[in-house]
This record gives structure tokens, C-alpha cells and sequence, in this order.
């Protein structure tokens, strides 16, 4: 009797410490540089460029997966150019990419040996992924890598509990076992050819679950996210991996997103879960209403509406990923382009305040937020109060000095029982952010 209990103790405790994951010394130096660098572009590239209506165009027009795999013949983007790409993310300000290199079509960017569903297969017949790798490698950015969990068009894919691609055309039964070793030779080929990965950002567990907001989220499979996880950190320590599930983040998650909303809100009714107070968090957000190319959306957010996202997340403890959805030529469109260089711009004389700072020192105010890099402290003035003064709300730190960020401009400061409050008469307004530094005893 003693002996079962053992047994059954010990396997209880292997089985329980099996499933914690522990971040190695290189995870956790990874996750302090993605905090530092604050700002990233999103890049969402393939065949589903081709129509110009989006990257859910196969789900969307119900295009069965026979007449969606033409569209490979059709791919050859004559005009891409790698080092421009990284080039603009690097002079916009950006110090990593996140690149798509199999999205929910299935479509594969990179020379995989595991299917012939990719880009070596169309006219073009050139490793994306490889070159805008070897480009990001020789400029210093750093890289991340999109993989979808999900598949419109592989029959091992559990595709009969999915919530999407269902008018594919597929009329066998999905085999998991079968789809998670092709997933898993997928993933060590990207993380064995393509030099030093940052990251890898999974989407696509929504299919499997009830809508973002319903009381039971559980996913309908085994995902095996064990078997996932662990080939990824054993093949790349330092690698971080972040699921786009809407949800709390499961155990292995080294970052958490958010998809198009600031943490700790919600309005696109995908976010009802809680920021992580541990791990780096990121929101993810697009230039127009789309991610992939969409030709009819014109919808264009003004250089001030991103900057304060970036602002806004910088003082929320977050990282902003910008999206850009290339042609299917390989250029990105000027509009793209324009806003990307103007907040460059602005990033060249204010990212001392956005870069390798922390955030959630008060609560996100009306006015604005603030940042802080150990001793100095920014106080971004996004919304130009009614009244000459803002109130700090229970911030009582000692103030050595207070001016007018890069300027001889002195900001008068008091310190009351609620916080500090800062009086504005002589400050200079500026078009996206008023900045005001305050050093700190």
C-alpha cells in the first residue's frame, strides 16, 4: 500500500513539474530587450496578397482550397526587395519584425521540404523568409516569426470542430497526431536555417474555441502546446513565444498580445482577458482597417493616432506592433511608406522616452501617461488638458528638477497630498506630445 502511494505521489510530482516551464537565464535576458525595444512592424505577405481584399479572403469568399492554390501561379513580386523593407522598419524607428510565414491559408513563405504548398512552387520561386532574415541579421533588427495553428486547406487539420474555414472543400477527417508532426518540422526548420529567431507569434487557437467573450473558452483539442513549446525553447533558449489566443497566457508563453486593443481594453470585443503582471505585453495594430493588402481600404490612420498608440502602450508597460500589408509586387504602398517616415521622425527626437522605459507608473490619465527609464521620468501629454495644470495622481517621488523635454523650459511643480501637480502656463504645446521630464531624487 505504501509503495502505490509513492508511485502514485511521485508520478503526481514528476507529472506536475513537467508541465511548469522555468525560462532560462537567455529567455528572460530576451524578454528585457523586447520590453527595451518598444516598437516593432508586423508584416502580413503571401498569396492572399493577390486578390486585394484581405488576408481571410480564402474563408471570407469561401474559396475552396483547388481553385485558392492557383493564386501560387500568379505570385511574382517583381519589385520586393528585402533591405528596403528592413531598412524603412529601422528608419521608422522599429527595432524588430514580425514576419508572416504561414498564415490560415496554409500557404508556406520559406523553402519547407514538408510541403509543396509555398513559395518556392510559384514563379517566383525565392525564399522570402530567408532573405528578409539575412537582411534583418545584417541591419541588427531583431526577428520574429507568425506560424498559424490553424490550416484552410490541409485535410490532417482538425478542420470538422473549427470555427473557420469550413467551405474549403475538404472532405476527410483531420488526424492532430499527424498535423502536429507537420507542424513540429515546420517550426524546427525556421528555427534551424534561419539564424537567430526572437520570437515566434502563434495564432489560430481561436478556431477551436467558442467566440472571445463566451463564458468557456477551452479549446476543443490538444493542442500539445507541451510538445510545442518545449521543441521551440530547447532548439532557441532565448526564443519567445506569445499565442494570440485572446486568453490568459498558458504555461511556456513568454509575452502576451493584444489584438488591436491597448491592455486593459477592449474595444474590439477580443480582449476580455487581464494584462499579465509578469510578462512583456505587445499590441498589435494595422495602418488602415486591414492586415493583408486590401485595395478598397482607404481608411488610413493619421501619424497621430499611431503615435499615441505607441505613447499609450509605452505608458501601459507595452510594445506597439505596427502593421504593413505589402502588394503583391513586393512594393508597400506609399501611404504606408509616408507614415512610417514621419513617425521616424518624431522617433529620432522623442524615442529617448519610448525606448528601454517602463510604464504603468499611474494609471493612463485623460491627458496623457507616463514613462520612466530608472531615475528620469516623461510625462507624455497626448490630449492638451482644459485647465494650465495636470495632476500626477499619487505620485510623491522627490522632484530634483522639471523642464520641458529637450529644453532649458522649467516646469513648476507642486506636491500634494493627492500627487503632483505640474502647472503648464510657460509649456510649449507640440502637435503629437507634449513631453515633460522630470528627474528624480
Amino acid at each position: 500500500m505504501k509503495r502505490s502511494l509513492f508511485i502514485l505521489f511521485m508520478a503526481f510530482y514528476i507529472g506536475a513539474n513537467a508541465q511548469h516551464y522555468i525560462p532560462t537565464k537567455e529567455n528572460l535576458a530576451a524578454r528585457e530587450t523586447f520590453r527595451n525595444d518598444a516598437f516593432g512592424l508586423f508584416i502580413h505577405w503571401g498569396i492572399f496578397s493577390i486578390p486585394g481584399d484581405g488576408e481571410w479572403v480564402m474563408n471570407d469568399r469561401g474559396i475552396t482550397v483547388k481553385n485558392y492554390k492557383r493564386l501560387m501561379n500568379f505570385f511574382y513580386p517583381m519589385h520586393f526587395n528585402a533591405a528596403e523593407w528592413v531598412s524603412m522598419a529601422k528608419n521608422a524607428g522599429m527595432k524588430y519584425i514580425t514576419l508572416i510565414t504561414r498564415h490560415h491559408d496554409g500557404f508556406s513563405m520559406w523553402n519547407t521540404k514538408y510541403s509543396d504548398y509555398n513559395i518556392m512552387h510559384t514563379p517566383y520561386g525565392k525564399d522570402a523568409v530567408k532573405m528578409i532574415a539575412d537582411e534583418c541579421h545584417k541591419q541588427g533588427i531583431q526577428l520574429f516569426l507568425y506560424y498559424s495553428l490553424l490550416d484552410w486547406s490541409r485535410e490532417d487539420y482538425p478542420h470538422e470542430t473549427g470555427r473557420t474555414g469550413q467551405h474549403s472543400g475538404r472532405t476527410g477527417h483531420g488526424d492532430y497526431a499527424h498535423y502536429l508532426q507537420f507542424m513540429k518540422n515546420q517550426l524546427t526548420e525556421l528555427l534551424t536555417h534561419y539564424g537567430k529567431i526572437a520570437g515566434i507569434w502563434f495564432d489560430g487557437h481561436w478556431d477551436q474555441t467558442a467566440p472571445e467573450g463566451a463564458t468557456d473558452r477551452s479549446s476543443r483539442i490538444d493542442w500539445h502546446y507541451d510538445e510545442i513549446y518545449g521543441l521551440i525553447h530547447k532548439l532557441q533558449p532565448q526564443c519567445l513565444i506569445g499565442n494570440n489566443h485572446h486568453l490568459t497566457p498558458f504555461d511556456g508563453e513568454d509575452f502576451q498580445m493584444f489584438e488591436k486593443d491597448l491592455p486593459g481594453q477592449n474595444n474590439t470585443g477580443l480582449s476580455f482577458q487581464k494584462p499579465s503582471h509578469q510578462l512583456p505585453l505587445e499590441t498589435c495594430e494595422t495602418m488602415n482597417n486591414s492586415w493583408g493588402y486590401n485595395i478598397g481600404d482607404t481608411n488610413y490612420k493619421s501619424v497621430t493616432t499611431l503615435l499615441h498608440y505607441l505613447i499609450n502602450d509605452a505608458g501601459r508597460n507595452a510594445n506597439f506592433l505596427l502593421n504593413v500589408g505589402p502588394m503583391p509586387d513586393g512594393k508597400i504602398q506609399p501611404e504606408f511608406v509616408d507614415t512610417l517616415k514621419a513617425i521616424g521622425k518624431w522617433m529620432k527626437e522623442n524615442g529617448t522616452t519610448i525606448y528601454n522605459t517602463r510604464g504603468n507608473i499611474i494609471p493612463p490619465q485623460k491627458w496623457g501617461v507616463i514613462t520612466a527609464n530608472k531615475k528620469t521620468f516623461y510625462v507624455h501629454i497626448t490630449e492638451k488638458p482644459e485647465s494650465d495644470t495636470i495632476l500626477l495622481p499619487g505620485f510623491t517621488q522627490k522632484i530634483i528638477n522639471a523642464f520641458q523635454f529637450k529644453s532649458a523650459n522649467k516646469i513648476p511643480f507642486t506636491i500634494t497630498g493627492e500627487g503632483t501637480i505640474l502647472h503648464l502656463e510657460s509649456i510649449r504645446w507640440k502637435k503629437y506630445d507634449t513631453i515633460i521630464e522630470l528627474e528624480i531624487q
